[in-house]
C-alpha cells in the first residue's frame, strides 16, 4: 500500500448501473459506492433499516469520516468487532460483512464524534485498499434474493405478529416504536427483519450472524427465533412482575391492618405501642435488681434516651441493645454458698480417683472460706499434662459450693475485646466473655473456668493475657470495666479456676496473680482405679448397656493400662475402652452372644499387640538413666557416651537437644576434667579422645536443666570403664564446680521412674521439700539418696 496523503476519489454507480445490478435492493439514496471508508464499533452492530446515534474517537476517525462525508456523500461503512485486542485496529480484524450508513447530524461531544446513523445495506469486502486509518476497501453488494416469495410473505407476516405481541408484554417498547412498526410491510422483507432483530436483546455475535446471512428467508427464519426467545423472556418477567406485586400488596394490607389494630388496642388500653413497652419492660426487669448507684445513674439517662428517639432510628436499636444488657446483669444477685468441709470432701472423692494432695489442697481453700465465711480473693490454676482431670475438678468445686458454673476456652484467643468488650460505637459490639458469662448464670458470683490459659494468643487486635490482669487481680477486679457497658463491674466474688498444659507460655505477671496447683498425672492402681469407678460405668450407661453384658476384669484393666495407655492422663484410656465396648457390640450383633467377658487374651484380639513392651533399661559402660519432665508427664530417658576414636581431643552431642541441655552437657565434661583423680580416671585419657553423646529418640525436642549430673555419670562411666549394674535413676543440674543444683517436676519423674520398674533415684538436696510433701503410695518401695555435690553422686553409684 502506497503512503501517498493525496485522497482515493471513490467509484461512483448510478442509479441506472446499480437497477442493473440489483434489482429489488435497498438503497434508498440513490448510491452504491464501489469504494467505503470503514469505522469499527463494539456492543451491537448496525443493522440496514436501523436508525440511531453512534458514538466513535475523534482523534482516531475524525480523518475518516471528514473523508467520507466529503468523497463519499455522506456514506460510509460500519463493521462490527466482538472485541478490540489492543489500542489499534488492524486491516486483518476487520469482518467481511458490514453495514452502509449515511451519516447525519455530526457533531463533537466531549473529545468524541457523535452522529445519526442511517442504516442502507449490506455490503462484503473485496480488498482493503489502506493498512491503517482511515481504512478504505473496495467492497460490493448482495445479489438479488432468489427464495419462493410466498414464504417471505409468510415469515413476514409472522415476524410483524411478533413483534406486535412482544410489544403487548413489555412496556418499554414505546408509542412511537409501534408507529415506526406500521412503515413496514410484508412486502419488505430485508428491512422488515432487520428492524425486528434490532429491536430484540440478543448478542452482537447473535445480530452479526443476522447481518452475515445472505438468504432473507435463512435470514428471517433466525430472527423468529431470536423474538420467540424474547417473547418468552417478556412473559417470565410479567409473571414475576405480577407475583411480586401480588405479594407486595398482601404485606402492605396485612402491615395497614396491624397498624388499625394497634391504634384500636391503644385506644382501648389493650396494648402499648412499642416504645413504651420496651421502657416499661426494662424499668420492671431492673427494679428486681440490686445495682450500685452508678449503674442506676446510667440507667436513667439511657431510658430518658431511649424515650425521645423514634423507634425506626438506628441510636434507637444500639440504645435499646444496650439497655437489654444492662438490665440482664445480675447487678448485686448472688447465690449463697453451701461451705462444708465434710461435703466437699465427699463430692471431690465421689468424682475423682487419687490425686489426694490436690484434694488436700482445695479443703484447705475451703477451709480458709469457712473460717472467714467468704470463699473469694483466690484465683486457682491447675497445672498439668492433658486428660488429668483439671476440667472436670473445676466442676467439682463447683458442685462443692453450690454455686454456678460457667467455662470457655481461652485457646487461640487474640482478641482483647473477648475479654473487655466492644466500645458501642461498632456495628455488631458485644460486651466480653465475663459479663456474657455472669448474665448466663444469673448470679454474680459464679465459678468460671478459664481453660487453656497457656494457649492464649497475641495479634494486631491486642494482647488478651494482658486483658485478664485485670480480670484476675483480686486488688482489681473489684472495679473491672467492660468497654461496652462502660460499668465499673464487680468480679471480686467471682471464683476463678484456670488450666494449662505447662507454665511457660503464660505471662509473668498473669501467672504471678494465681494460686497454682500441680497435677502430675496417675500411677498405674490409680488409673485402675479411675477406669472401674468411673470410666467403665459411665462408657456403658453411654452406649446403654447393662454391666452384665460386658464384662472387664481387673488384670486385663492393668494390661490395658501398662501396655496401652502409660501417658499420665486418662483421656487414651478411656479412647481404648470405648473402642473395646464398640467392637464388643459388633460381636454381639453378629455372633448373636448375650455376654461378653473381656480378658487380656481378647484384649489383643480388640486392640492388637501391646504398644508398650516391658521397658528394658539400657545398660553398659557410659550408660545411664535420667529423668525427665515433659508437658504430657514424667518420662525416662536413657544418655549415652561411647568414645570414637583416640587420634584427637573431641566432644560431639546429638538427640535435638536444646540450648539449656547442650550447656549441661558442657558443664558435666568440663567438671569431669577438672577432677579426673577423684573419679578414678586417668590424666591423659581425655588428651585424645574424641567423645559423643546422644540422647536416643533423636527426633523429639529435648532440653530442661535436669540432665547435668546423669551426662557427668556417663561420661565418668565411659572414662574410668565401670558400668552401672543396678537398676538407678537421677536427675540434677551440675556446676563447674561440683554442685548439684535442685530441679522441678519431681512427682513426675518419680512416677515416670516407678512406672518402669526402677527402685533407686537420686534427687537433689534442694528437692526435700518438695518429696515430702509427696503422698507416701508413690514414694513407697524406692530408695532415695539426696546430694549437695557430684563427688556423693559418684560415690552412690560406684562405690
Amino acid at each position: 500500500m502506497s503512503d501517498d496523503p493525496r485522497p482515493i476519489t471513490p467509484e461512483i454507480v448510478t442509479e441506472e448501473e446499480e437497477e442493473k445490478e440489483n434489482k429489488g435492493g435497498l438503497v434508498t439514496q440513490g448510491t452504491r459506492p464501489k469504494i467505503l471508508y470503514l469505522v469499527p464499533i463494539t456492543g451491537r452492530p448496525h443493522l440496514p433499516a436501523q436508525v440511531q446515534p453512534l458514538i466513535v474517537s475523534k482523534q482516531l476517525w475524525e480523518e475518516t469520516l471528514a473523508k467520507s462525508a466529503r468523497e463519499n456523500q455522506g456514506l460510509l461503512g460500519i463493521s462490527y468487532f466482538s472485541e478490540v485486542k489492543g489500542k489499534y485496529v488492524y486491516k486483518e480484524d476487520f469482518p467481511k460483512i458490514g453495514c452502509i450508513v449515511r451519516m447525519l447530524n455530526i457533531q463533537e461531544v466531549q473529545g468524541n464524534l457523535q452522529f445519526i446513523a442511517q442504516g442502507l445495506e449490506r455490503f462484503k469486502i473485496k480488498k482493503f485498499l489502506s493498512d491503517k486509518p482511515p481504512f478504505v476497501a473496495e467492497v460490493e453488494y448482495f445479489p438479488e434474493s432468489k427464495d419462493d416469495e410466498d414464504k417471505v410473505k409468510a415469515y413476514a407476516i409472522s415476524i410483524i405478529s411478533s413483534i406486535k405481541q412482544l410489544l403487548s408484554l413489555n412496556p418499554l417498547y414505546s408509542e412511537e416504536l409501534k408507529q415506526y412498526l406500521n412503515r413496514f410491510s410484508p412486502d419488505q422483507p430485508s428491512p422488515l427483519t432487520d428492524f425486528a432483530a434490532g429491536i430484540t436483546t440478543a448478542s452482537g455475535d447473535d445480530l452479526q450472524d443476522i447481518l452475515e446471512t445472505e438468504s432473507i428467508l435463512d435470514r428471517m427464519k433466525k430472527v423468529m427465533m431470536l423474538l420467540q426467545k424474547e417473547i418468552e423472556i417478556a412473559k417470565l418477567q410479567t409473571k414475576i412482575q405480577k407475583d411480586i406485586n401480588i405479594q407486595v400488596d398482601d404485606n402492605k394490607r396485612k402491615f395497614f391492618l396491624k397498624e388499625q389494630l394497634k391504634a384500636i388496642q391503644k385506644e382501648l388500653g389493650i396494648q402499648k405501642d412499642d416504645k413504651t413497652s420496651d421502657v416499661d419492660r426494662f424499668k420492671e426487669r431492673f427494679a428486681k435488681l440490686h445495682p450500685p448507684e452508678h449503674v442506676v445513674k446510667r440507667f436513667d439517662e439511657e431510658i430518658e434516651k431511649l424515650s425521645v428517639l423514634e423507634t425506626g432510628s438506628s441510636e434507637y436499636g444500639v440504645t435499646r441493645n444496650y439497655l437489654d444488657w444492662v438490665t440482664s446483669f445480675p447487678w448485686g444477685v448472688y447465690s449463697k454458698d453451701k461451705i462444708d468441709i465434710v461435703r466437699a470432701e465427699k463430692v471431690l472423692d465421689r468424682d475423682h480417683a487419687g490425686l489426694s494432695d490436690v484434694k488436700e489442697r482445695i479443703i484447705e481453700f475451703f477451709a480458709a472460706g469457712v473460717y472467714k465465711k467468704d470463699i473469694s480473693g483466690s484465683i486457682i490454676l491447675f497445672v498439668g499434662p492433658p486428660g488429668v482431670g483439671k476440667t472436670s475438678i473445676g466442676k467439682s468445686i463447683a458442685e462443692a459450693l453450690g454455686r454456678k458454673f460457667y467455662r470457655f476456652s481461652l485457646g487461640g484467643m487474640r482478641d482483647e475485646a473477648e475479654i473487655k468488650g466492644h466500645r458501642r460505637t461498632y456495628v455488631g459490639a458485644l460486651p466480653g466473655k465475663l459479663v456474657q458469662a455472669l448474665k448466663d448464670t444469673a448470679v454474680a458470683n459464679p465459678v468460671i473456668m478459664l481453660d487453656e490459659v497457656d494457649k492464649i494468643g497475641a495479634s494486631y487486635q491486642g494482647d488478651p493475657a494482658s486483658a485478664l490482669l485485670e480480670v484476675l487481680d483480686p486488688e482489681q477486679n473489684a472495679e473491672f470495666l467492660d468497654h461496652y457497658l462502660d460499668l465499673r463491674i464487680d468480679l471480686s466474688k467471682v471464683l476463678f479456676i484456670c488450666t494449662a498444659n505447662t507454665l511457660d507460655t503464660i505471662p509473668g505477671p498473669l501467672l504471678d496473680r494465681m494460686d497454682r496447683i500441680n497435677l502430675s498425672g496417675y500411677i498405674t492402681s490409680e488409673k485402675m482405679e479411675i477406669a472401674r469407678r468411673h470410666l467403665w460405668p459411665k462408657l456403658l450407661k453411654r452406649n446403654k448397656l447393662n454391666a452384665a453384658t460386658i464384662t472387664i476384669t481387673d488384670p486385663t484393666i492393668r494390661h490395658l493400662i501398662e501396655g496401652y495407655a502409660r501417658e499420665a492422663g486418662v483421656r487414651n484410656l478411656e479412647k481404648l475402652l470405648n473402642k473395646i465396648i464398640r467392637k464388643s457390640i459388633v460381636r454381639i450383633l453378629k455372633e448373636k452372644q448375650e455376654k461378653i467377658q473381656i480378658n487380656i487374651k481378647s484384649l489383643e484380639e480388640l486392640l492388637g499387640p501391646p504398644i508398650f513392651t516391658p521397658e528394658k533399661q539400657m545398660t553398659g559402660t557410659g550408660i545411664v538413666t535420667g529423668l525427665a519432665w515433659t508437658a504430657m508427664g514424667g518420662a525416662t530417658l536413657s544418655i549415652e557416651a561411647v568414645k570414637v576414636h583416640g587420634k584427637s581431643s573431641g566432644f560431639q552431642l546429638t538427640g535435638k537437644l536444646g540450648d539449656v541441655m547442650q550447656e549441661s552437657a558442657s558443664i558435666a565434661l568440663s567438671h569431669v576434667r577438672s577432677s579426673l583423680k577423684s573419679y578414678g580416671i586417668s590424666d591423659d585419657y581425655f588428651d585424645d579422645a574424641f567423645i559423643h553423646i546422644h540422647v536416643p529418640e533423636g527426633a523429639t525436642p529435648k532440653d530442661g536443666p535436669s540432665a547435668g549430673i546423669t551426662i557427668a555419670t556417663a561420661i565418668v562411666s565411659l572414662a574410668s570403664g565401670r558400668q552401672i549394674k543396678r537398676l538407678l535413676a537421677m536427675t540434677g543440674e551440675i556446676t563447674l564446680t561440683g554442685d548439684v543444683l535442685p530441679v522441678g517436676g519431681i512427682k513426675e519423674k518419680i512416677i515416670a521412674a516407678r512406672r518402669v520398674g526402677i527402685k533407686e533415684i537420686i534427687l537433689p538436696q534442694g528437692c526435700i521439700s518438695d518429696f515430702k510433701n509427696l503422698p507416701e503410695y508413690i514414694k513407697e518401695g524406692i530408695e532415695f539418696h539426696f546430694v549437695k555435690k557430684y563427688k556423693e553422686v559418684y560415690n552412690i553409684v560406684f562405690e
